[in-house]
């Protein structure tokens, strides 16, 4: 065989050795969901089962639990800035709409605005 066929079936091979444990680590995480799932199912069914869970609450356990998104601290920190300044900008409106509200009692209602005088049709 050709050196640069060897050299091309070598870089093949490093290359799927590479991605087999991300294959194998994924394949693992969706049993162990999987068998996780099955088990709060039983659960739920056995609970659902007994008298005494009638009344019961459920449990945090069954939830979904939240899903961890993967930030990075600048990324984190700029959406935590920006998310501030909404609830601020939030706060801000309400504060100036009760102000206004009561500020205007006798106010006229605002109506259709008038009606333009300088058209540029000519009319």
């Amino acid at each position: 065989m050709k050196p640069k066929n060897l050299k091309k079936r070598i870089r093949r091979l490093e290359k799927r050795l590479q991605e087999t444990p991300k294959k194998l680590a994924k394949l693992k995480q969706r049993l162990q969901a999987a068998e996780a799932a099955k088990a709060a199912k039983a659960k739920k069914k056995g609970a659902a089962k007994s008298p005494k869970s009638v009344g019961a609450k459920k449990t945090a356990g069954a939830t979904k639990p939240k899903k961890k998104l993967n930030l990075s601290p600048e990324r984190r920190a700029q959406l935590a800035a920006a998310m501030k300044a909404r609830w601020a900008a939030k706060r801000a409106a309400e504060a100036n709409a009760k102000g206004a509200s009561g500020d205007n009692q006798h106010a006229a209602p605002p109506g259709p605005p008038p009606p333009q005088q300088n058209r540029p049709d000519g009319v």
